[in-house]
């Protein structure tokens, strides 16, 4: 009998595995709604936590409630297939409500610099005008993972701002 397979049995195995691999990473970064694909993504890169950058408040003459009102900037970090990424952000909180945002971002891929611009045209709409502790995005304009570096950020603003 000629065998015609050139290709040796354990490179199609390790072949087949990997493309496996490949899918199961891509399902972390489909458009689901759960949060359970943030962290299966964040798993594989070797650091991925957040660190603040510079946090003022800027106005901290009233404390209303639970969070003194000012305005608070921590970065965020989060893991994409390719890269890990930043995202700056800047919260005001009046009476613990947000009542202003703004994200910065410095993405190292190209898909990163798509992903984090839709974040960013859409985070306003998720955000101002909600309680600083019910704020939890999991998904803004179809970016899931930055979301995840933008709750870290705000994780650490909450800390800063506690009264």
């Amino acid at each position: 009998m000629i065998r015609t397979t050139a290709v040796p049995r354990p490179v199609r195995v390790g072949t087949a595995l990997l493309g496996v691999a490949g899918i199961v990473t891509l399902a972390g970064c489909s458009g689901g709604t759960s949060d359970a694909a943030a962290p299966a993504a964040s798993e594989a890169a070797p650091t991925a936590s957040s660190a603040p950058s510079t946090s003022a408040a800027a106005d901290t003459s009233s404390t209303s409630g639970s969070y003194k009102d000012g305005t608070y900037e921590a970065t965020g970090q989060y893991s994409t297939p390719e890269s890990v990424e930043t995202i700056d952000v800047t919260l005001t909180v009046a009476g613990d409500t947000v009542t202003a945002v703004e994200v910065t971002g410095d993405p190292q891929a190209a898909e990163s610099k798509r992903y984090q611009g839709e974040f960013i045209g859409g985070i306003q709409s998720e955000v101002v005008g909600k309680k600083l502790d019910e704020l939890s995005v999991s998904k803004v304009a179809g970016s899931s993972l930055t979301s995840g570096g933008f709750n870290k950020a705000v994780d650490t603003i909450k800390t800063e701002a506690k009264a």
